[in-house]
């Protein structure tokens, strides 16, 4: 009988951290779930005539979003891309230059920037780190000063 006590709480011992850090660790995927499902709408309603329902874009014109350093890398560097737009030739993926212009997206809120990256770098067979809605302020601050 004290055998069957002694395992139980070596048991107990071992999976309490795991139990611990599931329930206090914080539900970032949930957060950034939200996120993403606001950002879909707006890619669907700005960025999708473009870059294409499976972001794969236009050859020669418009840039694919699928696993590229600028959608992946710095992320000051895309919001700066969204918020002020690209002239044409200054994109260049794989060897290939697209050269459709980007106007600039700065009618987007912050918040709506933020979602649509997030969706982005997380969608199209990407996996990157959430934009936040501080690092777009941060960023439109900078361009405005």
């Amino acid at each position: 009988m004290n055998t069957i006590r002694k395992n139980k709480w070596l048991y107990l011992a071992a999976i309490a951290p795991i139990l611990l850090l599931a329930f206090v660790t914080p539900d970032q995927g949930g957060k950034n779930a939200e996120s993403i499902a606001r950002g879909k709408k707006v890619y669907q309603e700005v960025c999708l005539a473009c870059h294409q329902a499976d972001a794969g874009g236009v050859p020669r014109m418009t840039p694919p979003l699928i696993k590229t350093p600028y959608v992946l890398g710095n992320k000051e560097a895309l919001i700066r891309i969204v918020l002020k737009g690209l002239k044409g030739g200054e994109v260049e993926v794989d060897g290939e230059r697209y050269e459709n212009p980007m106007p600039p997206q700065s009618d987007l809120t912050d918040q709506q920037v933020a979602d649509v990256l997030t969706f982005v770098r997380n969608n199209f067979g990407n996996k990157a780190s959430a934009v936040g809605v501080n690092e777009v302020k941060q960023v439109r601050n900078k361009l405005t000063n």
